[in-house]
């Protein structure tokens, strides 16, 4: 076989490039601590990495979640543990009023503590979260949820939805409640009202005794209206507006002046100056805010008398906003608890991550990171390999037939 000088110098010069760029690889190698260099040094290894990477970025993604959502809902528990404070201490009072031997005075003392009470837990249902949000207005959380009326009722006027966040590929956790389901939607005690309309009688607050006809007369209407009426005799009765049925409902005559009815399955209470024409309305009233509550409360204790009529409004007045301040605080503490179930999701999620993490480090180091005494030992050959090339080259080179003729 014919070799040419060129292709000889041209062989031995690829020879000890070839074995240069190994040994130079081997030692940017040993400098990263990284096997892997380009994707050519490991197509399946570098495929492999991208997908641990992509799966860290979104472990990160999801950690900063459950620390969104964590600083959310603990605000959200702290705050509601003051709302729970308040509403004890509002419990207090209403059970205090009831004391027989309070005179207005003190009433009106309780009904100023009360206005303090109620001023606070309204800023406390407007609160904000560390990001500027309404806690309490669902998806609406760029507006104050809460609004006192004119008349010094409340309004709401947020949604009923809860705002999620994504803490891993298939999971979501709320990290806000409604404001309507936590203070508005608290079921009403007697799940009625009353008022006068016209004249100068009083109603009580109404009871529910005939559950059937009380559905029949509500199921398409919110509220009814009904007036006295006076037969030939004097004798008053309860009728609805053009005498229609079921009615007249007859006034029954107590032994302290009052008088009772039921009308359309609501038992009443009327006191006062009654007289032929009095107008009354019964509404359908399933819950009461508890904002609502609270105020009605205060207007209990600040308007009334020390007679016997008005001790028995004012002890129905203070049973019903008991029971209602009780439904409010089961409610809260029925928030509270999904709350906690929330953070142990939260928690058990974030564990879960961190293991994640770890066997993706695990598993990336195995993948590119450098096996020092390998490299070292392939370094030393690599060398000697060059040293040769180069040694061999340096000979060959130097062969030559003119070297002969002399």
């Amino acid at each position: 076989m014919r070799i040419s000088t060129i292709q000889a110098f041209n062989n031995g010069v690829l020879g000890i490039q070839n074995n240069y760029s190994n040994v130079t690889q081997t030692q940017e190698q040993i400098s990263s601590g990284k096997r892997i260099m380009t994707p050519a040094d490991d197509p399946v290894g570098s495929v492999r990495l991208l997908q641990l990477e992509q799966q860290a970025s979104k472990l990160e993604q999801y950690q900063s979640n459950l620390t969104a959502a964590t600083n959310s809902l603990s605000q959200e528990e702290a705050t509601l543990n003051s709302v729970n404070n308040i509403l004890q201490r509002v419990r207090e009072i209403t059970l205090e009023a009831g004391n027989g031997a309070l005179d207005q005075g003190g009433r009106t003392a309780l009904a100023q503590e009360l206005t303090e009470r109620e001023q606070e837990l309204f800023g406390l249902m407007n609160s904000k979260n560390a990001r500027g949000e309404y806690l309490f207005g669902g998806y609406n959380s760029g507006q104050a949820p809460f609004e006192k009326q004119p008349d010094g009722s409340y309004e709401y006027h947020g949604d009923e939805g809860q705002r999620s966040i994504q803490i891993a590929s298939s999971k979501l956790v709320a990290i806000n409640d409604s404001g309507k389901n936590l203070f508005v939607d608290i079921p009403h005690a007697s799940r009625v009202e009353t008022k006068v309309d016209s004249g100068q009688a009083r109603i009580s607050l109404g009871d529910i005794t005939d559950q059937a006809a009380f559905d029949t007369a509500f199921a398409t209407q919110r509220s009814m209206t009904f007036s006295l009426t006076a037969d030939i005799d004097g004798a008053l009765s309860a009728e609805l507006p053009g005498g229609a049925a079921p009615g007249p409902f007859p006034l029954t005559l107590n032994e302290d002046g009052t008088y009772s009815a039921t009308v359309s399955g609501v038992s009443i209470t009327l006191d006062g100056e009654l007289a032929a024409g009095d107008s009354f309305t019964i509404a359908n009233k399933e819950t009461r805010g508890v904002l609502d509550t609270i105020s009605q409360l205060r207007k209990t204790l600040e308007s009334g008398g020390d007679s016997t009529d008005d001790k028995r409004l004012r002890s129905e007045a203070l049973a019903l906003s008991l029971e209602n301040i009780d439904n409010a605080m089961n409610k809260v503490l029925g928030v509270q608890t999904s709350i906690g179930a929330r953070m142990n999701i939260i928690e058990s999620t974030g564990n879960e991550h961190a293991e994640s993490e770890l066997i993706n480090t695990t598993v990336k180091s195995g993948i590119e990171d450098l096996d020092y005494a390998e490299a070292l030992s392939r370094l030393s050959l690599q060398s000697v390999v060059l040293q040769a090339a180069q040694q061999s080259y340096v000979k060959i080179s130097g062969l030559s037939l003119f070297n002969l003729i002399r």
